[in-house]
């Protein structure tokens, strides 16, 4: 457990489009006023001003939570912060921290940068920190995955650390309290997917598994039980599941169902395709007209 009254937190942004920074102020209004009240949030390169991140660097103060944003990377040349490289800095500020969590895809896997940038030291978060200042910690690294984090899940997971000092991660460092589900889970549309009644993209009604390429019944997220903006999801919405909360994010025709002679090239965790095909095979043979009714309205 933190004794501060108030924990201080400090938000690195190291290669980033910032798409997190936009996802934690449009967090509920309410619930952002009580991560400040609650936190002491000492330093953002785009939300506070009463120090540089010169001066975070040179602090003897502890920080109490270093959230960073961003894949990192030793290259000056691909990307300088006052002329010394991502690496470098968040090796500086990981040495005063308690904890530290990778806010997004990109700072817990690399992300797209990793991906489409060739023959670069571009990393994750994890793998850029040294041993020694790992060892240090309070407590394990924490990957808060997704492009971008649902704003919830960073106050969840800050608030979770101020009060118990420590939360349940899985195999890959993802909190098990917001990451043990599937994005499938509370979706609108699962009677659709229970039946095979397939929808197309921004319809409102029909399931985006089997032509659009959603990965909702293979994504661990809860973005369909804790809703953006209180009301909505990409699956609400008419959008696909792209699994931006999972290691192989991003994929190459992220809007596309792979299929082998019709019959998807990934189903869904947890079963067999032997047995998915047997009982995807039976509820073909229905058809559901109320579904269908929906569908064309």
């Amino acid at each position: 457990m933190i004794t501060n009254k108030k924990p201080t937190i400090v938000w690195f942004c190291a290669i980033t489009c910032n798409g997190n920074t936009h996802s934690l102020l449009s967090a509920n209004s309410n619930r952002f006023e009580l991560l400040l009240n609650s936190f002491d949030f000492i330093y953002h390169p785009s939300l506070t001003l009463d120090k540089s991140l010169e001066e975070i660097l040179n602090q003897k103060e502890k920080i109490d939570f270093l959230l960073i944003e961003g894949s990192v990377s030793s290259n000056k040349d691909f990307f300088t912060l006052n002329e010394d490289s991502t690496f470098n800095h968040l090796n500086k500020l990981a040495s005063k921290a308690n904890y530290i969590i990778a806010v997004g895809s990109c700072a817990s896997y690399g992300g797209i940068h990793s991906k489409f940038i060739q023959n670069d030291d571009i990393s994750s978060v994890n793998k850029a920190i040294s041993e020694e200042n790992s060892k240090n910690l309070k407590h394990d690294i924490i990957n808060l995955t997704g492009c971008p984090v649902h704003p919830e899940w960073i106050l969840q997971t800050l608030f979770t650390l101020k009060v118990n000092g420590e939360i349940l991660l899985d195999e890959i460092g993802r909190p098990k309290e917001l990451y043990s589900t599937f994005a499938h889970h509370g979706c609108t549309r699962n009677e659709y997917f229970e039946w095979k009644v397939e929808g197309d993209f921004g319809q409102k009604e029909g399931c985006l598994f089997y032509d659009q390429g959603c990965r909702g019944p293979m994504t661990h997220s809860s973005c369909n039980k804790i809703l953006w903006n209180d009301i909505n999801s990409k699956t609400r919405a008419g959008m696909p599941c792209i699994g931006c909360t999972e290691v192989d994010f991003p994929r190459n025709d992220m809007l596309e169902t792979k299929k082998n002679i019709g019959i998807p090239h990934e189903v869904p965790l947890g079963i067999s395709k032997r047995a998915y095909l047997s009982i995807s095979g039976v509820a073909k043979t229905f058809k559901i007209d109320r579904l269908h009714k929906k569908l064309m309205e």
